[in-house]
């Protein structure tokens, strides 16, 4: 057996992916709920009878179904839920280190209002009734002066009641500034609306098919749900699937895959149009969907013809001309066929023209709406409260635009652009957002442009968290009213990233709360009431519990006994449910947007004279990079190529190195249009040269001693490039340099 340079990193990447990545081994669950009951701030639990409770993990967009082991009242581990549809059993490295967050140090305790400057630290803790009343006083006195469309609201999530109570308060309010954090769902429900008509989520068909083509997505590195994706991987190796990975980093999926092949980063679209290319050259592709299921095609297929040959696509990408071609042929002859985007984990929302032409690639070879295809999966639409009846003051605020701009001319197709939400208010002189609320997001620290994002925040008269934790965009606060953790809640958890069926699960309480803190749904309840007849007239619930059982009626049941809902008659939806133009056509060209296919690539902040490199991102199990940051089991388990000390590396080919003077482990540093940080370095054959990789989720300043203060925050160096089509964030990187020191 011949095995090359690339073959081997291969082997042994894949391999610690094997170990470190798996659903973790029950062995691993034992030692780790061992280990996390020594750290110093998790109570010792008395013997005592055994149960279990039954709840729903929400730290990422993978909504496992998840079992608590109790003695008497007091967790002790977390498993995988069995039988769950999404993880039947499985459980990734954050999901099981959940109880590090129950009973962590970082946790908010009681309410605080903040005593010296923004970030100093100083806090005095007051009472609920005092909190709230204060959040209630700040806005009443906007609403008095006319100016209720001032008060912005931004969200975690984009689903579920609580997101509807927290829309509904801000239209009984009188404002439209409702946001929630982006990533590649936003995208995906952009290219089904503008190809298909719909509105709905993506759900793809791992499970049945034979042939993945992932353009920079982290199948193994928490793309979607981790433990379902590491399961569907298992599956493909096992029964003949082939998993192709195309990004500029060997990654660990790219090392799991069959075939890795490294591509110029921001020209992934290019090489979907120029597969397509072939696929129509060679008349490879699926004449019954092309014939019956779509429009547009002739047009857009000599778009494609005329301007993405294969030799001109490969000087554009720098994947060889007989790779392309060979690619596309495998791709398209195989019986379920399946592409897939969203760079990492998915958890920015990246270009629409990419997104648009995977999504072609998928119709070109009849990988819609079939066995091991995509699918557009409805909404869940369980939540039908009566509408608001607004008053004056509220109409008057509503008729007010958008901070945003989403909805405008502009971008009408977008309901929520949080990028463009902090680049308005920074370009103004008196903000137009006088406070805000924010829930279940840490835009001071995941949002790329940080220097921007923190001046933004500094321009805002009033801001009030009801983070769980003080994370960074708490400690930046003026109220912090903590929300109960996931494990001390009741809260309905409406769909997957990417499954193909619709399902929601239940988050539950598992232990009575262990301080101070009131579910966010009350806070928005009584915040409403104390508003007046006007806002409170749209709450009739008398707590959030109460909104919830109402709002699910027959599905209350379910949830309490299995834990999660889906619906049994749910098949694959017909063609007039999937494809809900007019013309009940799959549209290649959409004549509604000037852009269609006009494809232009995302051109980065900075200057190659000035800056030669290209900084990118990426994303580790091992790294949470979303509003919750890594426990410290998580953190102790990072690599000390990634993480040593204080110290972040970055990597960079052993070429690159040399043209800067840099060895294994040196000190440089890394500056960009947006900052610079110092840092160390990590020589790494599996990246293409010319190329800098950071890891996301290091560089916290707030939580706690174990995760503050570790590593560089890869959002001080990156900025926010404005997506033509959506007006969503389309960065993948930056042009950067190194220096030595």
């Amino acid at each position: 057996m011949n095995i090359n340079r690339r073959s081997f990193l291969s082997f042994v990447i894949g391999s610690a992916a094997g170990t470190t990545l798996s659903p973790l081994p029950w062995k691993m669950q034992d030692d780790s709920a061992i280990w996390s009951q020594n750290w110093p701030w998790v109570p010792v639990p008395k013997d005592g009878e055994a149960n279990y409770t039954h709840s729903t993990c929400t730290l990422c967009s993978g909504h496992c179904g998840i079992t608590i082991r109790k003695i008497d009242d007091r967790a002790v581990k977390i498993e995988g839920m069995k039988g769950h549809p999404v993880n039947d059993g499985g459980i990734c490295i954050l999901g099981l280190s959940g109880l590090q967050l129950l009973y962590g140090p970082s946790r908010v305790k009681t309410p605080l209002r903040r005593e010296g400057k923004r970030g100093e630290g100083k806090w005095k803790k007051i009472s609920w009734d005092t909190a709230i009343s204060e959040v209630a006083y700040r806005l009443v006195e906007l609403r008095s002066k006319g100016q209720s469309h001032t008060l912005g609201f931004i969200s975690g999530s984009e689903q579920g009641t609580i997101t509807a109570l927290s829309k509904r308060f801000m239209t009984a309010y009188g404002s439209r500034n409702f946001l929630q954090t982006p990533s590649m769902d936003d995208s995906y429900a952009m290219v089904l609306n503008l190809m298909q008509g719909v509105d709905a989520q993506a759900g793809f068909d791992f499970e049945n098919t034979d042939f993945v083509l992932s353009f920079g997505s982290g199948i193994i590195e928490g793309w979607g749900s981790p433990v379902r994706m590491f399961r569907a991987n298992s599956h493909w190796r096992t029964n003949g699937g082939k998993v192709v990975q195309i990004e500029p980093r060997l990654s660990n999926t790219a090392a799991k895959s069959d075939k890795w092949i490294p591509i110029n980063p921001g020209t992934e679209a290019d090489l979907a149009f120029g597969l397509a290319h072939v696929i129509i050259k060679q008349s490879l592709y699926d004449r019954d969907f092309i014939d019956n299921h779509s429009s547009g095609f002739d047009h857009w297929k000599k778009r494609v013809l005329d301007e993405y040959h294969p030799g001109k696509v490969a000087k554009t990408t720098g994947i060889d001309n007989s790779t392309i071609i060979s690619l596309a042929r495998d791709f398209a002859r195989r019986s379920r066929p399946l592409a897939i985007c969203g760079k990492g984990q998915g958890k920015t929302p990246g270009s629409s023209g990419e997104f648009m032409a995977v999504h072609a690639l998928n119709a070109l070879v009849g990988s819609i709406n079939r066995k091991g295809g995509v699918w557009a999966v409805p909404r869940p639409g369980y939540i039908d409260w009566p509408e608001v009846k607004m008053d004056k003051t509220a109409a008057k605020g509503l008729q007010q635009r958008r901070v945003d701009g989403a909805g405008d001319k502009k971008y009408p197709k977008s309901g929520s652009l949080l990028n463009r939400f902090f680049k308005m208010i920074h370009s103004k002189e008196i903000s137009p957002i006088q406070a805000l609320l924010v829930s279940d997001a840490n835009p001071r620290y995941t949002l790329p442009d940080s220097k921007t994002i923190k001046e933004v925040f500094d321009k805002i008269p009033f801001v009030a968290s009801f983070s769980s934790f003080m994370d960074e965009t708490a400690a930046n606060s003026d109220l912090i009213l903590p929300n109960h953790i996931y494990l001390e809640r009741y809260e309905d958890v409406p769909g997957v990233t990417g499954l193909q069926k619709p399902i929601v699960s239940l988050s539950r309480p598992v232990v009575k709360p262990q301080f101070n803190t009131k579910h966010v749904g009350d806070v928005i309840i009584g915040l409403a009431k104390q508003l007046g007849k006007g806002t409170a007239d749209a709450f009739a619930w008398e707590n959030y519990e109460n909104c919830l059982e109402k709002t699910m009626g027959k599905m209350w049941k379910t949830l309490i006994e299995a834990g999660f809902w889906t619906d049994p008659n749910f098949k694959k939806p017909k063609w007039d449910k999937i494809l809900d133009f007019s013309s009940g056509k799959f549209a290649f060209l959409n004549n509604n947007t000037s852009i269609d296919y006009q494809y232009r690539p995302v051109k980065l902040e900075g200057e190659p004279t000035s800056f030669p490199l290209t900084l990118i991102p990426y994303d580790s199990m091992r790294l949470a990079n979303g509003f919750i940051g890594d426990p410290p089991f998580v953190i102790k388990t990072v690599e000390d190529t990634v993480l040593k000390k204080k110290d972040s590396f970055v990597e960079i080919n052993p070429k690159t190195a040399r043209a800067f003077s840099l060895s294994e482990g040196s000190y440089a540093v890394l500056t960009t249009l947006k900052g610079s940080a110092r840092v160390r370095i990590h020589l790494f054959d599996g990246i293409m040269p010319g190329i800098v990789a950071i890891p996301s989720g290091l560089g916290h300043t707030a939580y706690d001693k174990f995760l503050s203060g570790k590593g560089v925050n890869v959002n001080e160096l990156i900025g926010s490039v404005e997506d033509p089509v959506s007006g969503l964030n389309a960065a993948w990187g930056i042009r950067a340099k190194l220096n030595k020191t």
